[in-house]
């Protein structure tokens, strides 16, 4: 009885070590006797006792490797320490495990040698400022290479870049150098401006000050202008109402039935006042023979009412030939 209780304990601790459960995003590689048998995914599996084995267990989630720094050289020959970072993950288990002895190993001698060959075709300057072409040529060249031993290579990225100490101080003169100039252009920049805004400031304060004397000046004129309209608006007047009043004297004459001596004699009246000024030359009109005979008809006019009126002293002659007025 104990034997056989023996047995039956033996019998159970193989099958369950038989039992396998694969757990989430891992593949185990099964053998037997010493051959490939099949790559078991997620789930429970039992294995035949003895003669088969789990090879080895893959995990399939993104992994990353990060390697040290590896010495390149550039294409102007200046060493530099590069380290990468490569973010893979295992696509087909059965390669990962038959493909390559050591995978990880075999990726971190492939990751250096691609390095130094696009490193190479570059210069310093190309080198620090080309970080992602380079990430990009590593991660086809690398995914490339790596697609037999059943690795996909999903990205890769240089860490740090350490070039050496003397081109790393060379490199900060030069940015110092680099910044200050950038200073003294921004100054530059900055007094600049400022000229040219004071310039326009200085300019548009002459257009103003112009331009108000321009008003200035226009407004003087128009008042003058209107000053000289009103004075000839008030002659134009002036000389209206005078030839009006004249009018209404001649219109007068003729209603009160005035003849033609009584015209002669206003005319005669405007002629004195004509010749009571200062001038030295006066043109007599030509009807100035008629003065004559206006002058005997106010003689003989004068004679008649004297000799109508008692007391009055009688002319005794009268000469024709004086007309009483004095040339």
């Amino acid at each position: 009885m104990p034997f056989i209780a023996a047995l039956i304990v033996i019998v159970l601790v193989v099958f369950v070590s038989c039992i396998k459960i694969v757990p989430q995003a891992q593949a185990f590689v099964i053998e037997r006797l010493g051959a490939y048998q099949g790559t078991w995914s997620v789930g429970f599996h039992v294995k035949a006792p003895v003669i088969d084995k789990v090879a080895r267990r893959v995990n399939l989630k993104e992994q990353v490797a990060d390697f040290p720094p590896q010495p390149v050289i550039t294409k102007d020959n200046v060493t530099m320490r590069i380290d990468t970072v490569v973010f893979y993950q295992i696509t087909d288990p059965k390669l990962f495990t038959y493909g390559v002895e050591n995978p990880m190993m075999a990726i971190e001698n492939l990751t250096a040698t691609t390095l130094r060959n696009i490193i190479g075709d570059l210069e310093l300057d190309e080198t620090l400022t080309s970080r992602e072409t380079i990430n990009t040529q590593m991660r086809s060249s690398l995914d490339l290479a790596t697609d037999p031993w059943g690795i996909k290579v999903n990205r890769v990225e240089l860490k740090n870049i350490i070039p050496p100490a003397e081109i790393q101080n060379a490199m900060e003169k030069q940015m110092k150098a680099e910044r200050e100039r950038r200073e003294a252009v921004t100054r530059a920049e900055g007094d600049k401006k400022a000229r040219i805004l004071e310039a326009e400031g200085a300019k548009e304060s002459e257009i103003l000050n112009a331009e108000a004397e321009k008003q200035a000046l226009v407004l003087h004129a128009e008042a003058h202008k209107e000053k000289m309209i009103l004075e000839a608006e008030g002659q134009a007047e002036a000389i209206l109402k005078v030839n009006q009043a004249k009018a209404e004297g001649l219109r007068m004459l003729r209603e009160a039935g005035a003849d033609e001596t009584v015209l002669r004699l206003k005319s005669l009246e405007a002629f004195e006042k004509v010749a009571d000024g200062q001038a030295t030359t006066i043109l007599l009109p030509a009807e100035l023979g008629g003065i004559a005979s206006i002058g005997t008809a106010i003689a003989e006019g004068t004679k008649a009412v004297r000799e109508a009126k008692p007391g009055v002293h009688k002319p005794t002659e009268f000469d024709d030939n004086h007309t009483g007025f004095e040339h």
